[in-house]
């Protein structure tokens, strides 16, 4: 594996570990799309740093357990406006 690969591997690492980030925002900070995201941690990273793809298989694990929750929340918001015009 490239070099650059595997230190993007432990920067999204650390970044998703420290920032509790969701695998979006990740991609987002880091110009990269969600997918490599998704590669670079749940597979490159168990070659580099076992106990650090670990810790990130957890976080995701979370975020994973929560995002209904995030995404009710989002329409809500998203209609709140709207239901207000209209009563």
């Amino acid at each position: 594996m490239k070099s650059y690969m595997e230190e993007r591997a432990v920067e999204l690492a650390k970044y998703i570990i420290d920032k509790k980030a969701t695998v979006r925002v990740a991609a987002k900070k880091f110009g990269i799309s969600k997918s490599t995201v998704h590669k670079d941690v749940t597979e490159r990273l168990v070659n580099i740093s076992p106990g650090l793809a670990n810790e990130v298989r957890i976080i995701l694990e979370e975020n994973k357990a929560e995002r209904h929750i995030r995404g009710g929340q989002a329409t809500k918001s998203k209609y709140h406006g709207n239901s207000a015009k209209v009563s």
